[in-house]
């Protein structure tokens, strides 16, 4: 299964797809082949990534529904796909909203 926000490998090292790139120490700033659009891009990739999921699992499903396809196992993985990269978009925003939160209360 690739993980759809790219955060699974991330931490061990095993990302293949690369959306996150960790910043290199000093002022040297972000590294060399980190993606163009910053941040903002990155996350919309991921939010796209996520609702394409989405549309996949709701295509598989009418798919069954209609009797186009018989193989339930494929459609549940497809469902089981699609929520857990939702999740985890979710908890990526929850904790944007946090930092959000904590940055507003600052005293400058």
């Amino acid at each position: 299964m690739p993980d759809p926000l790219g955060l699974l490998g991330y931490a061990a090292g095993l990302n293949r797809t690369g959306p996150m790139v960790p910043l290199r120490g000093g002022s040297e700033g972000p590294a060399a082949d980190a993606p163009a659009g910053g941040f903002k891009q990155m996350l919309q990739d991921q939010i796209d990534q996520v609702n394409e999921l989405q549309n996949d699992a709701k295509h598989a499903m009418e798919d069954l529904a209609a009797g186009r396809r018989d193989d339930v196992d494929s459609v549940m993985t497809a469902t089981l796909k699609a929520d857990m990269a939702f999740r985890m978009l979710l908890q990526v925003r929850n904790k944007v909203m946090d930092a959000y939160e904590e940055v507003k209360q600052l005293r400058i």
